[in-house]
């Protein structure tokens, strides 16, 4: 073999590694969809099989396997070179994405939902004392004033979530369950809302961190049990993304479970505008919603001229005057800025 053909063979070979670190460093939902299949790969062998397939083999990183096939077809291709059809590459239009009091910016392409995985579920954690019976009465029929009737009638799980930052119940989520026309509370858990104010993230980018108030349903195509914010490149186990369109674009609103140095601040506004839970307790509430909860379920009102899906309440309906129904989880998120006090009400 000449030296010139073994100069080819070297330089076919390096320019295919550089060309993988291109891919990656131009393309960084690919890249965190090659990481997102090896973080899943750690937990579950069989859902990183099926990880691997949906997110490694099929956007065309397999060939940077290593299997001695490919390298003897690379040498054998560089030793008797065949003329080769070079596809032309469609640049994708951009996508937008949210500014607005996000917690997430959503890739392009993020990775789907592992409905078959199976979350370590651990007794939840309470911290204090609960409330007493009376208090929790009073929770209740907070609760229950600031729904429609249409509210009652078609959800059966209620999350009320105060992000006041005082008050008995300031950054606590209160889970009612709908049984019999009343209102049961099945658990009191600390939380973390938004810090309620404009920052800059690690790459320099400024953005809100916020907690929007308001009515929420839940995405049922947007549960994950592994996910990561790539706005604040944190992690998001237990990620249950609002079904919320604001001004044409999904935002990232969520509930997830706390990581790190953020279970600590359970209780306080510490999160970048998504609900943080302590980790066993979010992986408590998705099984519980996921198993429990499915159902058809009011759609909230869409304004074409915002491009924005209602966060006050108001659904939609047909020409007849009927609710329009859709699939997805009988729960309803209630957020406010109230804190528990008798006689100081939510303003905002």
């Amino acid at each position: 073999m000449s030296a010139l053909r073994q100069l080819a063979i070297i330089y076919l070979i390096a320019a295919g590694a550089f060309s993988v670190s291109i891919l990656l460093a131009r393309n960084p939902p690919l890249a965190a969809a090659a990481r997102e299949a090896v973080r899943i790969a750690q937990d579950d062998t069989l859902v990183a099989i099926s990880a691997t397939n949906q997110y490694a083999v099929k956007p065309g990183l397999a060939f940077a396997g290593k299997q001695a096939g490919t390298l003897h077809q690379m040498i054998a291709a560089a030793v008797n070179p065949r003329p080769v059809q070079v596809a032309a590459v469609k640049a994708q239009p951009k996508r937008k994405v949210a500014t607005a009091e996000p917690s997430v910016m959503l890739p392009l392409h993020p990775p789907a939902p592992l409905p078959q995985a199976t979350p370590r579920v651990l007794p939840p954690k309470r911290a204090g004392a609960q409330p007493a019976n009376a208090e929790i009465v009073r929770i209740a029929q907070r609760l229950k004033d600031s729904l429609t009737s249409d509210m009652f009638d078609h959800f059966d799980l209620f999350l009320y979530v105060s992000k006041a930052d005082h008050g008995p119940w300031a950054q606590h989520m209160f889970v009612f369950q709908k049984t019999n026309g009343t209102l049961a509370m099945l658990y009191d858990w600390p939380v973390s809302t938004g810090r309620e104010k404009i920052e800059y993230n690690e790459a320099g980018t400024k953005l809100p961190s916020f907690t929007p108030r308001g009515y929420y349903e839940l995405d049922p195509h947007r549960f994950y049990v592994h996910y990561t914010s790539m706005q604040w490149r944190q992690q998001m186990p237990y990620a249950m993304f609002f079904r919320w369109e604001k001004d044409g674009m999904p935002t990232g609103l969520a509930i997830h479970g706390a990581t790190g140095d953020d279970i600590g601040l359970l209780g306080t506004r510490s999160s970048a505008g998504c609900i943080h839970l302590a980790p066993e307790n979010a992986a408590l509430l998705q099984s519980l919603i996921r198993t429990q909860y499915k159902g058809m379920v009011p759609e909230f009102a869409y304004d074409a001229k915002t491009e924005t899906i209602s966060n006050d309440g108001v659904m939609a309906r047909d020409a007849h005057g009927k609710l329009r129904l859709v699939e997805g989880y009988k729960v309803l998120v209630f957020i406010e800025n109230y804190g528990g006090e008798n006689l100081v009400a939510a303003l905002f």
